[in-house]
């Protein structure tokens, strides 16, 4: 961890990325003990019940005895440091008075002499872990500047001597100070290696340097030092990276080769690992220290073990910010690490990975930028989900199956940064898009059509072309005399206060309104965002307009305007839509003989006293519609008849008698179109019986009178010409 930190050089980055790194190691903890280590720990106890720290050197002498005769420990660890003599036995003050008040006394100089060996706290110490398996601790730190370089104690043999990495691209983590043992425990020791952990930037350890350098050698750590003793003292040979020149290559592993089996523990690129944490303080066995100098613990619960002496003692300040615990005693950290090492179970994080995490990056990266811009803002966001979701699983998969902890952070980041600048971009676009739109239809149509036309630019077009749409006229019946009858201001306001509604009956179900003349309303549907339905949606506001214009009629009357009554054409055929006009004025508007019939229907509503009358295309495309059939006409400027229908509401709502009246006028028309006037009389009279307010009936009986005086001959095709618009 931490590589691509370096590469980006970015602190959020590698925050982040340490984040992710912890929460990974959290949801993956085995909270498990083991069993094979043991921490004897010089807790709050042992000091209340053995004394302040540090001990004197006979105690921990009696300490080595308990642990390896009466326990049969099988290796023990030291997480502290011996650097100082031991002078707490007294005999510098003895030896001091041999040599000046009892100088010449021969009985002090011969029981001085006897008792001097059981004196010696550190020459005992030393007698009795040389030659078993104890391993010291010391630590390095670096000298502040201007400060002389501090060392006390000595070093053990380096694990590797000077020069042996020479010319390799390896960032060995270097120091030029140390406090170390005494000389003579050291010599006593079967090994010793440092317990420096990696602080990383946020003051968490989250690894172990396993080797490191001072003055050109190299020396391992405590917790290596403890597994090589463990394991009988196996040889550590370097794992180089393959590269163009074997002898260049830098350093991914550490192998320790044993007679039970070769153990590889990973490295990265500062030689260190992480340290694979198996749950909060406390999951290894703590054991008091002063429970086994007084052998109140069973035998069975050290035998064979690894033993660490270390403390959890708050006054001792040995406590570690961790990824498991904010307060963390650093002998468990050094736990953790050992058996880990033991069950081959490190986390990789060797110097490829920063390669691996690039390419990466680069991959989701040119995926983002080149399909996100292509794609609409719902696709933008699965495509980004799934990459996230991709690198989220990748590094999952890896980190439990691989062993590999695998930066998270820098993907994550690119993916949500390529998304937002995306979406940013698309939202000032659609905005200006939308603005664009607005201001080129915002007269014409609805806001939620303006909104849909901004969400699908694509689908709407200015230049001029040929659709299947549906166009509606409407016109007041008498608007001449009307308005000769009213003041200009009160004309002014009573065209506003019908014209207004009834724009928005055209609004509320999708039209588009292409102009006003006057007392007149010319809408369309189909255009500038196709619809389907368009034939729905105009006959249902053609309706929808009268029920408004009925609703009018009281507010009218008390304001002592006259009667407002509308007649509504609708037709359906294929126009032209587009920008139409000159240089000097254009406007998106529509052409085409179906708007020109649309136009023509209209005039004819009040000939038939209809609300509204629709085209024969119009009728076959609304089969929700219950509809009255008019007439066949012939209009003024077409040589092919049309029929024409009244619209009386949608199915399922017209009632019975409506429905039996429209039936009956049907057989009216069949009668009629084959020139039986009588019996088509009759039907009428019969149908104005039933209706005396309908003026469609008076037509047809002015009609048959008409035909039976003056008959239209054999070969009459039973349609009506209309000589005026």
């Amino acid at each position: 961890m931490g590589d691509a930190a370096r590469f980006y050089r970015l602190g959020f980055v590698q925050f982040i990325d340490a984040k992710l790194y912890d929460y990974r190691l959290l949801l993956t903890l085995p909270k498990k003990a083991d069993d094979r280590i043991v921490i004897l720990d010089i807790d709050e106890k042992s000091l209340k019940e053995e004394g302040r720290w540090p001990w004197g050197r006979n105690k921990m002498a009696v300490m080595m005895d308990e642990l390896f005769d009466h326990y049969g420990v099988a290796v023990v660890g030291f997480d502290v440091v011996f650097a100082e003599k031991d002078n707490s036995s007294g005999l510098n003050v003895l030896q001091d008075l041999g040599r000046s008040q009892f100088k010449g006394v021969a009985q002090f100089q011969s029981v001085l002499a006897q008792i001097k060996p059981h004196l010696e706290y550190d020459k005992l110490f030393a007698e009795k872990i040389k030659n078993r398996n104890v391993v010291l601790g010391y630590y390095f730190s670096n000298s502040e500047r201007g400060h002389d370089k501090s060392r006390s104690g000595v070093l053990p043999e380096p694990v590797f001597p000077a020069g042996t990495f020479k010319g390799r691209p390896i960032s060995f983590m270097q120091w030029d100070s140390y406090g170390a043992n005494l000389p003579e425990l050291q010599s006593s020791a079967a090994l010793a290696g440092h317990f420096n952990p990696v602080v990383d930037f946020d003051g968490v350890v989250r690894r172990i340097p396993m080797i490191v350098e001072y003055d050109g050698a190299y020396y391992e750590s405590l917790s290596l030092a403890v597994v090589r003793a463990a394991l009988g003292m196996p040889k550590l040979l370097p794992g180089y990276a393959a590269g163009k020149d074997k002898n260049y290559g830098g350093l991914e592993w550490l192998t320790l080769q044993s007679a039970q089996g070769d153990l590889r523990i990973p490295v990265d690129a500062e030689v260190s690992a992480l340290v694979p944490y198996r749950g909060a303080r406390g999951t290894f066995r703590y054991i008091s220290a002063t429970d086994v100098l007084h052998e109140r613990i069973p035998k069975a619960d050290l035998q064979n073990r690894i033993v660490l002496v270390g403390t959890s003692a708050p006054g001792l300040m040995d406590m570690r910010s961790t990824p498991v615990g904010e307060v963390y005693p650093g002998v468990e950290v050094h736990a953790n690490m050992i058996s880990g090492m033991l069950d081959q179970d490190l986390k990789q994080n060797p110097p490829y990975v920063l390669g691996a995490n690039v390419l990466m990056l680069l991959l989701v990266g040119v995926i983002l930028a080149l399909l996100l811009p292509l794609l609409s803002p719902v696709y933008g966001t699965l495509l980004s989900a799934g990459l996230l979701a991709f690198e989220v699983l990748v590094n999952g998969y890896l980190w439990e199956y691989g062993n590999i902890a695998l930066p998270l952070a820098g993907g994550l980041i690119m993916v949500f940064a390529l998304f937002a600048l995306n979406m940013t971009y698309g939202y000032f676009t659609t905005e200006r898009t939308k603005r664009q739109i607005t201001s080129l239809f915002g007269q014409y149509v609805p806001s939620e059509v303006v909104d849909e036309m901004s969400k699908n630019p694509e689908q709407v077009s200015m230049e001029g072309e040929s659709r299947e749409m549906t166009i509606l006229f409407t016109d007041v019946r008498g608007f001449t005399t009307i308005s000769e009858g009213l003041e200009p201001r009160e004309l002014s306001q009573l065209m506003n206060e019908f014209l207004t509604p009834l724009s928005r009956v055209v609004y509320s179900h999708r039209g588009t309104i292409d102009k006003y003349m006057g007392d007149c309303i010319m809408a369309f549907w189909g255009a500038p965002l196709p619809d389907v339905r368009h034939a729905y949606h105009a006959v249902l506001a053609g309706l929808e307009m009268q029920r408004k214009l009925l609703d009018l009629q009281p507010s009218f009357r008390e304001r002592g305007w006259p009667e407002i009554r509308i007649g509504v054409g609708i037709n359906t055929g294929r126009v032209s839509v587009g920008n139409m006009g000159s240089e000097v004025r254009v406007a998106y508007t529509v052409m085409g003989d179906a708007v020109n019939l649309a136009s023509r229907l209209e005039g004819i509503t009040k000939q038939y006293g209809a609300g509204v009358v629709v085209g024969e295309v119009t009728k076959e495309a609304t089969p929700e519609f219950v509809f009255r059939e008019l007439d066949l006409v012939r209009v003024k400027g077409k040589d092919k008849p049309v029929a024409i229908f009244e619209p009386l509401g949608l199915s399922g709502e017209v009632e019975p008698a409506v429905l039996e009246e429209i039936r009956l006028f049907q057989q009216m028309l069949r009668l009629y179109r084959k020139q039986e006037w009588d019996k088509a009389e009759l039907q009428l009279f019969n149908l104005s019986r039933l209706s005396p307010q309908t003026k469609l009936y008076e037509v047809y009986s002015e009609r048959v009178a008409y035909y039976r005086n003056n008959p239209p001959g054999e070969n009459w095709d039973g349609v009506f010409v209309f000589k005026t618009k």
